[in-house]
């Protein structure tokens, strides 16, 4: 079964191939870093017209890598939500134009589901079950994961997600959009010692996470700071926010392994790449005797193949998932574990058949 992902949630616009006998057989992706970076953040509006520019650019340049023709497809994924409406409008349009075209079938997935999936693409992937850290510029969240769509929520940010305070203490420092990679960057050369910033919920009784006292801690250093912030102070402020990011991340991974009783974990999202984040959890799971798990470096940010693999373990659990249904709406909010969604009697997201219609308050159509 050959699986087209087109995934078009926010600023990347990604488009692959997935095949089940031979696994991932092209992906092309295009990154609007450096069109929102004149802006210091996504554009909404921009980002929807340049998804428009690049879709079918990328989906040729998939099909002619992976040697696939369009009648060989079988089925479409696209990314139905979360995310920006209008840029879902564009995935959602184009997999449903393409799918009457054609007379083949699409499915609208979820796009936490295919960053929680996309360990599975790599060399070394991970059995069921375990537990996942999906850290990312617009969710942090713990979840248990126990097969493909039996999910349930073990913790979740109560303000600002891991990537988010990344993105705006980096701004707070005079970086460069996107901040997260340099301040990562940055942080290497850092003084451990020279700042002490909070670590919050750090031993919170539960699995929450709270980040925006963490940016503000930020601010106030940098508020407090006599004279101009040199490279030096900017490196060492980037360590002390880094730190305790990595600790309260690494300090909720291993209390939920604790609380699950199981010894798998699974890091996803944009901040999956991180190299403290990485070598601390590394550390630890070789400490306590746990295995942890990543997305290979290139599926860690928004990309189609995610989708498309994701796409192809739903329609092989529920081949009924796939519709010749052409109407589309799109979810720019909606949760994974949404009960009519993910419900724990029937763990099964594949079985999903809600749809909601975006109000114009949403879309901004």
């Amino acid at each position: 079964m050959i699986i087209l992902g087109i995934e078009t949630s926010c600023d990347e616009t990604g488009i692959a191939l997935y095949d089940t006998n031979r696994g991932l057989r092209a992906h092309a992706l295009y990154s609007q870093i450096a069109m929102h970076a004149e802006y210091g953040g996504v554009v909404p509006e921009l980002a929807s017209r340049d998804h428009v520019r690049r879709a079918i650019p990328l989906l040729e340049k998939a099909r002619a890598d992976s040697g696939i023709e369009l009648d060989e497809i079988d089925a479409i994924a696209y990314t139905q939500g979360p995310g920006l409406a209008g840029a879902l409008l564009v995935g959602a349009s184009l997999a449903c134009s393409l799918g009457f075209a054609l007379d083949k079938p699409v499915v609208g997935i979820h796009h936490l589901e295919g960053h929680l999936l996309s360990p599975l693409l790599s060399a070394n992937p991970p059995a069921f079950p375990f537990v996942a850290l999906l850290v990312s510029g617009g969710h942090t969240q713990l979840m248990r994961v126990d097969g493909v769509g039996q999910y349930t929520l073990l913790g979740e940010t109560l303000d600002d997600a891991a990537g988010e305070a990344f993105d705006k203490s980096a701004k707070l420092l005079g970086l460069d959009y996107p901040g997260g990679p340099e301040i990562s960057r940055l942080a290497e050369t850092g003084d451990p010692t020279a700042y002490n910033l909070p670590r919050p919920m750090l031993h919170s009784k539960n699995l929450n996470f709270s980040f925006s006292g963490l940016k503000t801690a930020v601010l106030t250093v940098v508020k407090n700071h006599a004279g101009p912030i040199g490279a030096q102070d900017k490196s060492d402020i980037a360590r002390a926010f880094v730190d305790a990011i990595v600790d309260v991340l690494s300090a909720k991974c291993e209390a939920a392994l604790r609380q699950t009783g199981l010894k798998r974990l699974v890091i996803a999202g944009g901040v999956g790449a991180n190299t403290q984040l990485r070598t601390a959890l590394d550390a630890m799971a070789k400490k306590k005797r746990f295995n942890v798990f990543y997305p290979e470096m290139e599926f860690c940010t928004d990309n189609g193949a995610m989708i498309a693999f994701a796409g192809a373990m739903r329609l092989q659990r529920n081949p009924s998932a796939a519709k010749r249904e052409y109407s589309f709406t799109v979810r720019p909010r909606w949760p994974l574990d949404e009960q009519n969604c993910v419900s724990e009697s029937s763990a099964t997201l594949s079985a999903c058949t809600c749809r909601a219609v975006v109000a114009e308050s949403e879309s901004g159509l």
